[in-house]
């Protein structure tokens, strides 16, 4: 068998500002922005990772998803307890240097874990978790 991550999901409750944050921020190209208002999907990757890609789409577009269901995804975006993804990066510091320009919200600063790894994390407009790890 053969397969592969290609695309994760993150919701987006303002899909201008999340452009913004994932192109000009953290440097991703656009690859696709399909729909129109708040209901629009927008794939971004990073340069030259044609195979990687992160779907920005509005949360609870599926017509099955309750009000209620609504409601507590709002909630949980609001919160910074939705969604989140995991990046990694040759220049841990570099990286958030740049991100932390962007007047992103800092998480966490670069810091060794004690599970051998050394990352930090950002909010994404929407609230998402960005957590970004160093490679070695």
């Amino acid at each position: 068998m053969d397969i592969t991550i290609h695309t994760s999901v993150l919701p987006h409750d303002d899909p201008d500002a999340s452009l913004a944050f994932y192109r000009d921020t953290l440097g991703f190209e656009v690859r696709s922005d399909v729909g129109q208002g708040r209901m629009r999907w927008i794939t971004v990757g990073p340069a030259g990772q044609p195979d990687t890609a992160i779907l920005l789409a509005p949360p609870a577009a599926d017509p099955g998803v309750t009000e209620d269901e609504r409601r507590t995804i709002a909630e949980m975006m609001a919160k910074g307890t939705y969604g989140w993804i995991l990046l990694a990066t040759r220049n841990l510091d570099a990286t958030f240097e740049k991100v932390q320009a962007g007047d992103t919200e800092v998480v966490q600063e670069p810091t060794e874990q004690p599970y051998g790894i050394r990352d930090c994390a950002f909010r994404d407009p929407a609230g998402n978790l960005i957590r970004i790890q160093e490679l070695r």
